[in-house]
């Protein structure tokens, strides 16, 4: 592989998978605390709400439904998304639901005298959350929100399907060019589990600092 093809194609297209995953991940993110936390509302609309969310988004296709968001959506608003934004949205939407669920486990987990202590000093709902639950919460939520992570790095391949420029569209533009599958499909691989490896001990390294917070050793 030339250093024209490394340049122009491969090194655009690692920055195109990387912007991927970071404005996914913050969509999931948002989708998942907030539907998660939803989960656990003493409202059963709410929960029902929550629910109903999760159950749909798991269990729709992320490329049918970025297909949706891209073919069907413009027709029926009158406006278009753009490849990348319907990507985004797709894979947010649909990861979010996966991590609503983590979110939802992982709050049920606090011990019920947590949630009564805090009702006893008075503590707002809001409060009862932001200072009580989250905080113990957040630390068990990380071992899993790292895989779900590392599942959405992969999960952005898919918007080669719509043409996006990523790491995965940039080795099908060289192989064509070259004719070399084995070698740019290789090198794929490789920067896919680099970017994986990345996302991995970084997710370690704020486990155990959330750890630390609370006077928890991480293993």
């Amino acid at each position: 592989m030339t250093s024209g093809l490394w340049e122009n194609w491969v090194l655009p297209g690692i920055w195109t998978t990387l912007q991927l995953l970071v404005f996914s991940a913050a969509l999931g993110a948002a989708v998942a605390f907030t539907v998660g936390t939803a989960r656990t509302h003493r409202s059963r609309a709410v929960r029902f709400l929550a629910a109903a969310y999760t159950e749909v988004f798991r269990g729709v296709s992320a490329l049918v439904l970025m297909f949706w968001l891209f073919f069907v959506v413009p027709p029926l608003l009158g406006w278009q998304l753009v490849p990348m934004w319907a990507a985004v949205l797709a894979l947010g939407l649909s990861y979010g639901a996966y991590g609503a669920e983590i979110v939802r486990g992982a709050l049920n987990a606090v011990a019920p005298a947590q949630r009564e202590a805090a009702v006893a000093l008075s503590f707002t709902p809001w409060q009862r959350m932001r200072l009580v639950l989250l905080p113990q919460a957040v630390p068990e939520m990380l071992p899993s929100f790292c895989n779900l992570l590392v599942e959405l790095l992969k999960g952005t391949a898919l918007v080669s399907l719509l043409g996006v420029g990523d790491v995965s569209f940039a080795a099908y533009l060289v192989r064509l060019a070259t004719q070399e599958s084995a070698q740019i499909y290789t090198v794929v691989l490789v920067i896919y589990a680099v970017i994986a490896f990345g996302i991995t001990q970084s997710m370690k390294a704020l486990e155990r600092r959330t750890k630390a917070n609370l006077g928890v050793a991480a293993k």
